[in-house]
């Protein structure tokens, strides 16, 4: 869809309500800060909390079933040895006792292993229940300062987020107004100048926020706003003093309304 024809001025103008939108909304940008990065990041290490434990508790369930499979295997190794020991009344010769007694010991062998193991387990399990309760600790620290800054940033968004949303609205229709090539270069300059300002009014002599001056000659152009020009230090685009009080004026005013 085609830009209607408007004047310098006017071009102007709605490149400095646009600015005066822009910058609005990144105040109420700058006042939620770094809330929604530290409110991300702390929902990241809870999840990645409750993912450790989830994990130490499996590990849990692992070393419990372990210990199960070598208290049945001390069951099995003494009814065999039970068994080896009865079978050794009965036995015709020294051969078979002896084979029996192999047996019997190894059995016992088997058993000194799997108690072996069952006390490492039980050691395992004292370790990770500290370590367990080391990170329920932490978990529900990190919980309550996570519910803090949700808390905070909520509070913020409620008082912001219409308006915010209402400036977006704003901003997107004032550029319908603006050619494309003066968005664009808008929007290049926004995103490489300090604070994001891309159009500033003349103060005291020099752009605003700099303190080069602008030579009489250039200020009587800009003041007659017949074309746009730019600063020749920052890149910005420079507006009259008079035109931005007028717009600042009628932007606050809007403003006010949402």
């Amino acid at each position: 869809m085609a830009k209607k024809e408007v004047t310098v001025e006017q071009k102007l103008r709605a490149l400095y309500d646009l600015q005066l939108i822009d910058s609005r909304v990144d105040e109420i940008r700058n006042v939620r800060g770094e809330l929604p990065l530290e409110v991300e990041d702390l929902e990241d290490e809870v999840a990645g909390l409750n993912k450790r434990l989830e994990k130490l508790n499996t590990d849990l369930e692992t070393i419990d079933e372990g210990i199960k499979n070598k208290k049945n295997l001390i069951e099995e190794a003494n009814a065999l040895i039970k068994k080896y020991a009865e079978q050794q009344k009965n036995v015709r010769n020294n051969r078979e006792y002896n084979s029996l007694n192999k047996e019997i010991e190894f059995q016992g062998l088997e058993i000194q292993l799997a108690e072996k193991h069952i006390k490492e387990h039980k050691a395992q399990i004292v370790q990770k229940n500290e370590i367990i309760a080391q990170t329920k600790e932490k978990l529900a620290e990190r919980n309550e300062h996570l519910s803090h800054k949700k808390g905070e940033l909520d509070a913020i968004l409620a008082e912001t987020e219409k308006e915010e949303q209402a400036l977006l609205a704003k901003s997107e229709d004032y550029q319908k107004d603006i050619e494309d090539r003066l968005i664009n270069a808008y929007k290049r300059i926004r995103s490489n100048v300090k604070n994001g300002l891309a159009v500033v009014p003349i103060e005291r002599g020099a752009s605003g926020g700099s303190f080069f001056t602008i030579p009489p000659q250039i200020q009587m152009e800009i003041a007659s706003r017949k074309k746009i020009i730019t600063d020749e230090h920052s890149g910005r685009i420079l507006v009259d003093q008079e035109l931005a009080k007028e717009e600042k004026e009628k932007m606050e005013a809007l403003f006010a309304k949402l």
